[in-house]
C-alpha cells in the first residue's frame, strides 16, 4: 500500500520503519534537522543498525491518492498541517495523537468517510537521530477505529485492536495520563517517589477527571479502567504512590509539562464548573 507519514518523531518513525520493512511504499513528512537527516539517509535507521528505505518529502503532495495518511503530530501541532490534509488526495487520514477534545472538528475538516483514528503503544526514542523502539503486546495495545488498519498494523509487527467508541476510550485515558504523567513529573524532579498526601491529591483530580468522562455524555472504558474509577480514593492513592517509585514511571515525568497542561485545559474548557481539583495539579 501507498502510506504517507506526517510527523517523523519516534512514532511515526516507528509506524515508518515496521510499514516499509514490510513492503509498504511509504513516504515520511518532516521538517528541520530531521528532515534534514532523513534525506541523507533516505532510511529510517535504528540505534542497531538496520535500515528500512522510505521516500521523503517536506511536504504532503496533494496529488498522491495514498492509501493512508498516519498523522502523528502532536494535537498542538494539527492545525498547522491540517489544509494539507483536507487537500491531499489520500483515500484515509488517521489521527494519532493524545487528545481529550471531540473528534467532531477534525472529521468535518477530511471528512467522516476519509477519517480514522488510532493510537500508539510503544516506547519510542531518536537519541542521535536513530530509532530506538519496543512495540507493547500485552495489556494496552495500539488501537484503530478502522478493522482494515488494524489488521494492516498487526501484519507489519504493529499489535492493533479495533476500538470503536475512541472518543470515550480517549478522555478516559487522558485523565489516567494527567495524574500519571503529573505525579511522574514531581518523583523525576525530585528524583523520589511522591508522599502519599501528594497522591491523595492526584487521586482526588483522577476520580474528578472520571466524572468529567461521565458528564460530557462518554462511557469510562475499558472495564479496567471503569473499574479504576469505582476504587476508593485511598487505593487510587496507594497506587500511584507506588508508580512513582518505579524508574520507568518517573522517567515519563521527564518528557515534560505541555502535554498534562494541555490536557487538563481540555478538560476545564469541557467542565469549567466540575474541575477544580483537575485544574490544582496543573504542572
Amino acid at each position: 500500500m501507498k502510506i504517507a507519514i506526517v510527523g517523523t518523531g519516534p512514532i511515526g518513525s516507528t509506524f515508518a520503519f515496521q510499514l516499509a520493512r514490510k513492503g509498504h511504499e511509504v513516504t515520511v513528512i518532516a521538517r528541520g534537522k530531521r528532515l534534514e537527516q532523513l534525506q541523507a539517509d533516505q532510511a529510517i535507521v535504528t540505534v542497531d543498525g538496520q535500515r528500512a528505505a522510505v521516500s521523503v518529502s517536506a511536504a504532503l503532495d496533494p496529488a498522491v491518492a495514498y492509501d493512508l495518511v498516519l498523522v502523528t503530530v502532536l494535537e498542538s501541532q494539527v492545525d498547522v498541517v491540517l489544509p494539507a490534509l483536507k487537500a491531499s488526495a489520500a483515500k484515509t487520514v488517521m489521527f494519532m495523537f493524545n487528545t481529550f477534545n471531540s473528534l467532531s472538528p477534525l472529521r468535518d475538516a477530511v471528512g467522516k468517510e476519509r477519517f480514522a483514528f488510532g493510537f500508539p503503544a510503544m516506547f519510542a526514542s531518536l537519541p542521535g537521530g536513530k530509532l530506538k523502539f519496543t512495540i507493547v503486546t500485552r495489556g494496552q495495545i495500539t488501537l484503530s477505529t478502522e478493522a482494515v488498519w488494524a489488521k494492516v498494523f498487526t501484519d507489519a509487527g504493529i499489535l492493533t485492536l479495533v476500538q470503536d467508541d475512541m472518543q470515550s476510550w480517549l478522555r478516559t485515558h487522558a485523565v489516567m495520563i494527567v495524574a500519571v504523567m503529573g505525579s511522574a513529573s514531581v518523583a523525576c524532579a525530585r528524583r523520589a517517589g511522591i508522599s502519599l498526601a501528594e497522591a491523595t491529591t492526584y487521586a482526588l483530580a483522577m476520580r474528578e477527571g472520571f466524572e468529567v468522562v461521565r458528564r460530557l455524555g462518554n462511557a469510562v472504558t475499558p472495564r479496567a479502567m471503569a473499574a479504576m474509577s469505582r476504587m476508593p480514593t485511598f487505593m487510587l492513592a496507594t497506587l500511584l504512590w507506588a508508580l512513582s517509585r518505579l524508574k520507568v514511571i518517573r522517567d515519563l515525568g521527564g518528557i515534560g509539562p505541555s502535554e498534562p497542561r494541555t490536557l487538563i485545559d481540555a478538560m476545564s474548557a469541557a467542565a469549567p464548573e466540575h474541575s477544580a481539583r483537575l485544574r490544582a495539579i496543573r504542572p
